[in-house]
């Protein structure tokens, strides 16, 4: 069981990428501590040619590439990568986690 990357998510990623047909970069997601209920979502574009380490568990969807490394995937795992926007801004965001048990708010 891994994650779901929804179809905003895949656009906003080949956007960022630089290239809708081949996107350069790879999104990575990580669990840090902190954030309301100890826990908080990082996102960071890396280059594909260097993205890999041992522990990274690999997600791709029409070309793009998603990084999640094992600890933070089992705290995200069954969620789905979307792409918000709203009036405060546009984020990556994690939804539908059935890991968390509560959110901020």
């Amino acid at each position: 069981m891994g994650i779901e990357i929804t179809d905003r998510a895949v656009k906003q990623l080949k956007h960022l990428s630089g290239s809708e047909e081949v996107p350069n970069n790879a999104l990575r997601i990580s669990v840090e501590p902190g954030g309301c209920h100890g826990f908080q979502y990082s996102y960071d574009l890396t280059e594909k040619s260097n993205f890999k380490n041992e522990e990274d568990v690999v997600f791709e969807k029409d070309g793009t590439t998603v990084i999640v490394d094992e600890i933070s995937l089992g705290l995200i795992k069954g969620s789905k990568l979307d792409f918000t926007e709203e009036l405060i801004g546009t984020q990556f965001q994690i939804v539908d986690n059935p890991q968390a048990t509560s959110g901020c708010g």
